[in-house]
């Protein structure tokens, strides 16, 4: 199976993972509010059911006395009430005025039974399918054949000033009954809209996490999709730059087998020899070194560390490679010490590598100038050289393993490829910058920055100058 495919199908699975924890989150967070909403508005419909019975009860009991007719008392009482039997006609009913304020008055209806649960009175808006029998349930849900629901509160009435002389509530121990009811229609239809938006609404919210999930473990991905490129693309390179010196040991070990053993050539073989194995020395240290840097990016040991004297000591150090290739190489310095917080050893590297670089890239007869300055509590060092110059298409890629810009010429000088590299992790390490600027032709400028610790500097201040020993009548 090839990367490709193994990313995409790596993504997909992590798309649905996403997509599976949010379809369950959203439906469970979609059916936990859809019942909260249903459970109060159901508590709100019965409390203000509650709330109309409480009011036309203590209403009511007050006027009601022990009589032998109760019909007549409440034809007394309520003369727009309907009294069962007879022909009843619409009017401004009882239910209508105590319910002044509720935003639909004509939902509910009322029923008045006596103590043997005969139906005495009803309001003129009772929905007729309604069974007529009492039922002294405190709550009722009832639904006459297809029709709407209707939510019914009945409770019980006492006659007033009743005393224990009075046979007939004392076996019974009440008056009659009061019966409130409306009808759950506008329940229902709260309940319906709610389904729909659950019905329509969670699989648009799901077809949306899943086009967020896809896009969401792409960019997941991308680091790692990155880091596998980088890694594929570091061991070719390893195994290109590999196969060279090993060929040339191989080739320079079986050519000496064929040699007799008192042949004087072999002397320049095996130093072919030791040249190839310790040009694949150099280049596994630095791989090493480089897999180190980018692996641990805290320092290990922290310690104040001059600039000036690893310069001075860099440029001594390289003035016999410069004056072997004819490159005039000199330093600016100034005299009071700029300081660095840092490991020492990769302090010292990270200027070679760039000093050696600007050597190997300079042409004969050219100059590579190091300036060491400090201001605003930042070192800067720049190396400025006159050398081929780097197109700007590439020069964000110098700092890639491996990368040359002029591969012949970096062959010749026995380069590995690793140097900018590394010198670009240790910049990283210490927090600082490494940057370019450089023209085909002209030379390039590499600039570091790093944060110093002795305070500001100005510029100029006491510069001195150091040069390598140059041929005389050479600048």
């Amino acid at each position: 199976m090839d990367s490709q495919s193994l990313f995409r199908r790596s993504r997909a699975r992590l798309a649905l993972w996403y997509a599976g924890v949010m379809a369950v989150i959203l439906g469970l967070s979609g059916v936990g509010i859809y019942r909260a909403l249903l459970q109060a508005n159901w508590v709100a419909l019965e409390r203000e059911i509650e709330s109309i019975a409480g009011t036309l009860h203590d209403s009511l009991e007050p006027l009601l006395l022990p009589a032998e007719n109760p019909t007549e008392l409440l034809q007394q009482i309520f003369p727009d009430l309907c009294i069962a039997g007879q022909v009843c006609s619409p009017t401004n009913t009882l239910i209508q005025r105590h319910t002044i304020g509720i935003s639909d008055r004509r939902s509910y209806y009322i029923r008045l039974y006596d103590h043997h649960g005969t139906l005495l009175a009803y309001s003129p808006n009772h929905p007729l399918p309604l069974p007529l029998d009492l039922n002294p349930a405190p709550w009722q849900t009832l639904q006459a054949d297809a029709g709407p629901r209707y939510r019914q509160f009945t409770t019980i009435l006492h006659a007033a000033h009743s005393h224990p002389n009075s046979s007939e509530l004392h076996s019974h121990g009440s008056w009659g009954y009061l019966q409130i009811g409306r009808t759950l229609a506008p329940f229902d239809a709260e309940v319906q809209r709610l389904r729909w938006i659950l019905a329509v609404g969670l699989p648009l919210a799901l077809g949306v996490v899943a086009l967020s999930s896809w896009g969401l473990a792409g960019l997941a991905m991308r680091p790692l999709y990155q880091a596998y490129q980088q890694q594929q693309q570091f061991t070719a390179d390893v195994a290109h730059e590999l196969r060279s010196p090993l060929a040339s040991l191989l080739a320079t070990v079986e050519a000496i087998l064929r040699l007799p053993p008192d042949q004087p050539s072999q002397v320049p073989m095996l130093q072919t020899v030791e040249r190839q194995g310790r040009r694949l020395s150099q280049l596994i240290a630095d791989l090493l070194l480089l897999s180190v840097l980018e692996q641990d990016t805290t320092l290990p040991t922290l310690q104040s560390c001059c600039l000036n004297d690893i310069v001075a000591d860099l440029t001594e150090d390289l003035a016999e490679l410069a004056n072997a290739t004819d490159i005039h190489l000199r330093c600016q310095i100034p005299d009071a010490p700029i300081y660095v917080m840092g490991d020492e050893s990769q302090l010292y590297r990270l200027v070679s590598n760039v000093m050696v670089n600007a050597i190997h890239y300079t042409p004969p007869g050219g100059s590579v100038v190091v300036r060491l300055t400090a201001q605003d509590h930042t070192a800067t060092l720049a190396v400025q050289d006159t050398g081929i110059g780097i197109p700007a298409q590439e020069q964000s890629l110098i700092f890639e393993r491996f990368y040359r810009v002029d591969r012949d010429r970096s062959r010749k000088t026995g380069g590995t490829g690793l140097g900018l590299a590394i010198a670009h992790a240790i910049v990283q390490r210490h927090q600082g910058t490494l940057g370019v600027d450089s023209k085909p032709g002209q030379g390039s400028l590499f600039t570091i920055s790093l944060a110093c610790v002795n305070g500001r500097l100005p510029l100029g201040h006491g510069d001195s100058t150091r040069g390598s020993t140059k041929p005389d009548g050479q600048a």
